[in-house]
């Protein structure tokens, strides 16, 4: 009991390291993506991001068979969906909005979870998701709340991460990690290559200026195989309710990076959502006894 309450809080921590490792590279996506398309750009992300993942799991390659294949498949499905109903929401309203409204996927993943595989969801959990959402909208809200063309693609969005995350909950424990991710990687790769050889300027002929080759190197590495491996492997230890809770904590450390970086100006509202989701996080990890 003991051993597995240990791994539970060593995978929470290494999930928290996710959320902050996202949070540091959004300043630096934004500013790539200011002189390079958006698909361009995942699509140079994804690509050295699989080739790095063929090289770590070189060992694993005879564990590959088509329930592997077809689960990476689904979830790069979800994940570039995801990605690409975002950035057509971003086209509409405002990126506060748009980040709100994607971390709307805390309390998602539970009735999610609940609905799809009637998984029990724990009171501190589901008090937690709550607080969560609280302390989001004050951090990241910075005009008025309608639904409109962009709310709606934006909480579409919303709903395909938390099924990333669900699902990665479940097909983590039944295929071989590496491979996964890996298959994973590949599906946002071709799906991105796609999309901007359709929609954008460039795609291969990109402008490899130091700001795009350090956005792409840092979050190939950091936010993308860092990431996503330690995802799906940690998720096998936590819940994917917990997990939601915990990537919260992006658009906090996204926050602090800016205003320590970036010279971005912290407001006392956003100061306090902060506290709150940092509150939320740590209720998570309470268990009545009961439960």
């Amino acid at each position: 009991m003991y051993r597995k309450k240990l791994l539970e809080l060593r995978a929470d921590l290494l999930l928290l390291t996710v959320a902050i490792a996202w949070g540091v590279t959004f300043l630096m996506v934004q500013e790539a993506i200011e002189k390079v398309p958006v698909y361009s750009f995942l699509f140079w992300r994804f690509l050295i991001a699989t080739i790095l993942m063929g090289i770590i799991s070189y060992k694993f390659y005879d564990k590959i068979n088509k329930q592997t294949i077809f689960y990476g498949f689904v979830l790069g499905t979800f994940l570039f969906s995801a990605f690409a109903t975002q950035t057509f929401g971003l086209s509409y309203t405002k990126s506060s909005i748009v980040a709100f409204i994607t971390g709307l996927n805390v309390i998602l993943v539970p009735f999610f979870a609940y609905v799809i595989f009637k998984d029990h969801v724990r009171k501190m959990v589901f008090i937690g998701s709550i607080i969560a959402v609280i302390g989001l909208y004050l951090l990241t809200m910075s005009g008025r709340l309608t639904i409109g063309f962009g709310e709606a693609l934006t909480l579409i969005c919303s709903a395909l991460f938390a099924l990333q995350i669900l699902f990665t909950d479940k097909y983590s424990k039944r295929v071989n990690v590496f491979m996964l991710v890996l298959f994973q990687f590949l599906t946002v790769t071709i799906y991105s290559l796609l999309f901007s050889l359709s929609l954008d300027e460039v795609t291969f002929n990109v402008d490899f200026n130091p700001t795009f080759l350090k956005a792409v190197i840092v979050t190939s590495l950091f936010a993308t195989v860092y990431a996503f491996l330690v995802q799906t492997y940690m998720q096998q230890f936590t819940t994917p309710t917990k997990t939601a809770i915990i990537f919260t904590m992006e658009p906090v450390s996204a926050g602090v990076y800016g205003y320590f970086v970036g010279n971005e100006i912290l407001t006392s509202i956003q100061i306090l959502g902060a506290v709150f989701i940092i509150i939320a996080v740590l209720l998570a990890e309470v268990k009545l006894k009961k439960e």
